[in-house]
């Protein structure tokens, strides 16, 4: 389907997009495909843990930062105040972008209280983790934990430090200080060089200043103004910290009521939430995932789906779509469509499984257990589906797809009772089918 280039002109309204599923639901493809109708994208919470993919002109893209909204001239991005920021690794996105031959600055703002990584924060993380052996989480490394660990200790370095070179130095020596005590006595690990940190930091304040605003008053004042607005959070709802799979999460809230915490958009300005899910499912890291296969079949959707992580390179695990866990997403988020993603993956199976409800200790149940002992326990009962076996990368209308592939879709929406509006029938931007 050939993109629609004409913006909405919704008066004070924004649009939610969120993972349903681990993360990795393909949700960078999307908001890619959406960015044209909108007129600012808004990253609402993680950090450069999370990859978003972006397919277009015969380029692949990660992104990690900066909202994939920035490949479409007169689409304004910003990174929320519930985003965690590695400076470093924005600064090489932003060159990424403008080799790419795209105008970022002026085009891209930075709320002034979005929390900061620092690099006692990576360390921290990869210490903490490596010392965890059979209890591991499975996180990326990245920091992104122990930086929210501070936000929430009020001990965090924020944006808005950067401009403010004496506070700053005073609130690196004190953290680092304490971080340094932490290293050594308890991780026997050498220290970190605070006179080093404190000249690299003090000199991303000429960098970054540009980029920097009070991002909600910003986005308030453009709802005000009639400006649509689209927001995007990373992983997915399993791995909220309050509503997934604890202690297997992130630290942050990628649902729905995550983008107003994120972004200081209230929530009665949001008119629409897009549920995200691939027609499978994946998950990286350690936790509880019913329906993964440790066969064959989970072999060839990995193989089929290029399942490893945009961010670490790490593996995917891979199994069939779970819908007593979407169902669980869907409520949570109060998702109003839903967007099926990697549908293409699986063109070459002649058989495709569904989990409607799971088995748990000789009784059916069909509500989702988010503790991760219980979930751990259950087993999935399946719904077998005749494979289409035909690409349906041709379409443009959902008429156009072949019959089995129609019904498939047709069963979820029944089931879910959610309408499938966006289905993705291969990785360019074009591949697209839009009901």
């Amino acid at each position: 389907m050939k993109e629609n280039t004409a913006r909405q002109q919704t008066p004070a309204s924004a649009t939610v997009i969120v993972g349903t599923q681990f993360g990795d639901e393909g949700k960078g493809k999307l908001v890619d495909f959406l960015s044209a109708r909108f007129d600012i994208v808004v990253r609402y919470q993680g950090g450069a843990n999370a990859g978003h993919t972006i397919c277009f002109d015969d380029k692949t893209v990660v992104l990690h930062l900066i909202p994939s909204g920035i490949f479409h001239e007169g689409c304004t991005c910003v990174i929320g105040n519930g985003v965690v920021i590695d400076p470093n690794a924005l600064l090489e996105e932003i060159r990424q972008v403008e080799e790419l031959g795209y105008d970022v600055q002026g085009r891209l703002f930075i709320s002034h209280n979005a929390h900061l990584i620092m690099p006692y924060h990576k360390l921290l993380d990869s210490l903490h983790e490596n010392a965890q052996n059979a209890r591991k989480i499975g996180t990326t490394g990245r920091g992104i934990g122990p930086s929210y660990e501070d936000k929430f200790a009020r001990k965090g370095i924020r944006v808005v430090d950067l401009l403010h070179p004496e506070l700053l130095e005073e609130k690196l020596r004190d953290n680092l200080e304490a971080k340094n005590k932490l290293i050594r006595n308890v991780y026997d690990n050498e220290g970190l060089d605070v006179d080093k940190m404190v000249r690299e930091y003090s000199e991303f304040d000429a960098i970054i200043n540009p980029y920097v605003k009070n991002t909600q008053l910003y986005l308030n004042k453009q709802l005000r103004a009639g400006k649509s607005i689209l927001l995007e959070g990373a992983q997915g709802c399993l791995l909220d910290v309050d509503h997934g799979t604890y202690p297997y999460v992130t630290s942050s809230n990628p649902t729905s009521g995550g983008a107003s915490t994120g972004s200081g958009i209230a929530p009665n300005y949001i008119k629409n939430v897009i549920g995200v899910s691939k027609a499978y499912m994946t998950r990286v890291g350690n936790g509880a995932f019913p329906t993964e296969l440790l066969d064959e079949t989970g072999e060839k959707l990995g193989k089929i789906g290029h399942e490893f992580g945009a961010t670490t390179g790490r593996r995917r695990r891979c199994g069939w779509l779970d819908l007593v866990a979407l169902r669980y997403s869907l409520i949570v988020n109060g998702v109003t469509e839903i967007a099926l993603t990697k549908l293409d993956v699986l063109d070459a199976f002649d058989e495709i499984k569904v989990c409607t409800s799971y088995m748990l200790d000789g009784r059916e149940i069909v509500d989702f257990p988010t503790d991760d002992q219980t979930l751990s326990k259950v087993k999935p009962v399946y719904k077998t589906f005749k494979g289409w076996n035909v690409s349906n990368a041709g379409a443009s209308t959902f008429e156009e797809m072949h019959p089995s592939t129609r019904a498939y879709i047709s069963f979820l929406e029944e089931e879910l009772e959610v309408p499938v509006t966006f289905i993705s029938v291969g990785p360019g931007r074009d591949e697209t089918v839009f009901r």
